[in-house]
């Protein structure tokens, strides 16, 4: 495949992403005006963003494991047809069902496209610095499409009222289907065996939907009414683990999970960060300091540069400075970012108006750098028709780390702030937790090989194609 030929799948593809990823956090601006102008309560309103989150993590290792099966561009295109179309019937919703019921189909739309886009980006590009450098742009692209939501959002709401913020999506997503079909090329695995492990995808997605939905619902119910769904989802989850190690042909092998495990937590942890202090900054911009969603966009705008710059720099940096060294720095930079919010709310208006955008150049460094090493470090050594799996993993990851992120950290504001009657003391606390997790995340980037693969990876065993060992693998890197 000509470079010519993988710029445009890449073009194509990240204009798919982008619009996803955009259309996710556009609509968190909107939300005020679609309460008043349908009439809907806070609890129904919360559940237009449940609904997505549910649909969207319940599924994404099944579409990334389907996609490897029946097509990854077919399952890319079947995503972006459902995305067209409920996009369509979001914008149309004349209630607030209708809504949460398009909204449930975008996420589901979402969990397809994600993992069948992703494998398609690591199929293109062969492993090494061409790949990393296009996992960097992915990476930019994200930062770039979430901050951009918080902006657009609100403005496409107030120039053209919120249906636009749904409808944006059906000239771009019409475009792709156009172009799609004569320009990816179809993709799909080995299909041996049985295709589909049916206990392990019912136990996974049902372990995903409860866990999601407790973590969600935590901020708002607390421990005590999520305990249920929670202890459902970890239930669902051990089941899960003890079908696939019986399983001939299971859904997730076990032996690939092991050697992606330390990316996917990197990404787990960096989703945490990032959401975690999002949440909290949004609540601490508004409700302390006063800030329109307007200035808040434009105030975000600083960590969108950030954060390209460092998913750019990172993914050059990892392939000739390793990729340990590249993630420490990230998620150093997420830490020192976060303890520099954590002091800036205790400081006046005037003061945080100025150190607010410092700590936010700082953040999106960090935020840029320690993505795009995550998604290396998970897709690293991954064989072609386990790809969309990969892939799969690494984005079921950093959404569960962002659920979690937001629900701890707004636990953690919220019951700090009914302890001492102070909004900014809670948010204090909120964004020292977010420091927490980046901290953890540093000693996760600790544990990365140089080249972000475990000593597993470099040894010379067979793989069947379940990708467990048919010969034993000798280990020769004692520093892995």
């Amino acid at each position: 495949m000509s470079r010519t030929r993988r710029r445009q799948i890449f073009a194509l593809l990240g204009t798919a992403f982008f619009m996803t990823i955009l259309d996710g956090t556009s609509l968190l601006t909107a939300l005020p005006t679609i309460e008043d102008a349908l009439g809907l309560g806070g609890p129904a309103i919360q559940w237009t963003v449940t609904a997505y989150a549910l649909a969207f993590s319940g599924p994404l290792l099944l579409c990334g494991r389907a996609a490897d099966l029946l097509g990854r561009r077919r399952m890319f295109l079947g995503g972006m047809a459902l995305r067209v179309v409920a996009s369509l019937v979001c914008g149309l919703a004349p209630s607030a069902g209708v809504l949460v019921a398009g909204r449930a189909l975008q996420g589901l739309s979402a969990a397809i496209i994600a993992p069948a886009a992703l494998s398609m980006v690591v199929g293109a590009f062969p492993e090494g610095a061409e790949r990393h450098r296009a996992l960097g742009i992915w990476g930019g692209l994200g930062g770039v499409g979430a901050t951009a939501g918080l902006l657009l959002g609100g403005l496409i709401t107030e120039a053209f009222g919120w249906q636009w913020v749904f409808w944006i999506n059906l000239p771009v997503g019409l475009a792709v289907l156009a172009l799609a079909p004569g320009l990816l090329p179809e993709s799909r695995g080995p299909v041996r065996g049985r295709p589909f492990d049916l206990a392990g995808t019912v136990t996974v997605t049902v372990a995903m939907v409860l866990l999601v939905y407790a973590i969600t619902r935590l901020p708002v119910a607390g421990w005590a009414d999520t305990a249920i769904p929670l202890a459902g989802g970890i239930a669902a989850a051990t089941l899960f683990v003890l079908i696939e190690r019986r399983s001939a042909a299971p859904l997730v092998p076990l032996a690939i999970l092991r050697r992606v495990v330390r990316g996917n937590l990197l990404a787990f942890v960096a989703g945490m960060v990032v959401d975690g202090m999002l949440v909290t900054l949004t609540s601490y911009g508004q409700q302390v300091l006063g800030w329109s969603a307007q200035r808040f966009g434009l105030v975000a705008a600083v960590m969108t540069v950030t954060s390209v710059a460092g998913a750019l720099v990172s993914q050059r940096f990892a392939t000739t400075l390793g990729l340990r060294r590249v993630a420490v720095v990230g998620t150093s930079l997420l830490a020192c970012a976060c303890a520099l919010l954590a002091a800036v709310s205790a400081v006046s208006a005037g003061e945080a108006a100025v150190l607010i955008p410092i700590a936010l150049l700082v953040f999106g460094a960090g935020m840029g750098a320690a993505a795009v090493c995550g998604q290396i470090a998970a897709l690293t050594g991954v064989s072609e028709e386990h790809s969309g799996l990969a892939a799969g993993l690494v984005e079921t990851s950093f959404a569960i780390g962002t659920a979690l992120g937001v629900a701890v950290c707004g636990s953690v504001a919220t019951a700090v702030t009914s302890d001492s009657g102070r909004l900014a003391l809670g948010q204090r606390s909120a964004f020292g937790t977010a420091g927490g997790f980046a901290c953890l995340g540093l000693i996760v980037a600790l544990t990365l090989t140089a080249r972000g693969r475990s000593s597993a990876d470099r040894t010379p065993a067979a793989r069947d194609n379940t990708g467990h060992d048919r010969v034993p693998a000798r280990r020769c890197d004692p520093a892995a």
